[in-house]
């Protein structure tokens, strides 16, 4: 039961849900008062951050790329690299930030650079595992240009991990999506790996 209040907090069908009284069921379930001083506006609050954190649900990635597609004859590497995001995880609903690494090779059109981090975004503000907010980020470009690749990398430190079961603070995960020339050419994946350099997250 208290599992099924919790998936119910993203829901968005207007009535539907109630989620600062979910919050409020949320706190009487884990033993704690919600009438008293310190948690008296906790509901409200709790309520007005999962919609910021999920806001990507009521984003259209398309929407964000509309204006910004652009016939350009240039033929080499795009990156934008380093473009810090957070997320929560769809499984302990706990969150997990990092940086996204994209790159891609134009066949004939390019987008603009600032929609790239936007891209990684919409994506990022949803209950999402690391694998698929790659894909997806990878999917949207490559539908958007069809370039001759993309490539993106993401690495993330993830708080169900950190924080509970194995407790492993200084893990982190890395997950790539390569498209195109990117899969196809150990050149051009290694051209891309080498210029988006080893980092290490801390």
């Amino acid at each position: 039961m208290l599992w099924e209040t919790i998936q119910g907090l993203t829901e968005r069908a207007e009535g539907r849900v109630d989620l600062e009284e979910l919050i409020r069921s949320l706190l009487l379930e884990l033993g704690e008062d919600p009438e008293r001083e310190g948690l008296v506006k906790t509901p409200k609050r709790v309520a007005d951050a999962y919609r910021f954190l999920t806001s990507g649900y009521s984003k259209n990635a398309q929407d964000v790329l509309n204006g910004a597609v652009f016939d350009e004859p240039y033929d080499e590497m795009v990156i934008v690299k380093e473009i810090d995001f957070y997320s929560l995880c769809e499984h302990h609903m706990l969150p997990f930030w990092g940086r996204a690494h994209i790159a891609y090779i134009p066949d004939g059109k390019i987008i603009g650079l600032s929609k790239l981090p936007r891209i990684v975004e919409v994506f990022a503000r949803r209950l999402q595992v690391q694998e698929r907010l790659t894909q997806q980020v990878a999917d949207c470009i490559e539908n958007a240009l069809q370039p001759k690749g993309v490539g993106v990398v993401i690495e993330a430190f993830h708080l169900c991990i950190a924080m509970r079961g194995v407790e492993k603070q200084n893990a982190f995960a890395t997950t790539s999506a390569m498209r195109g020339v990117f899969q196809e050419d150990r050149g051009t994946r290694s051209e891309f790996m080498n210029l988006i350099g080893h980092h290490t997250l801390r």
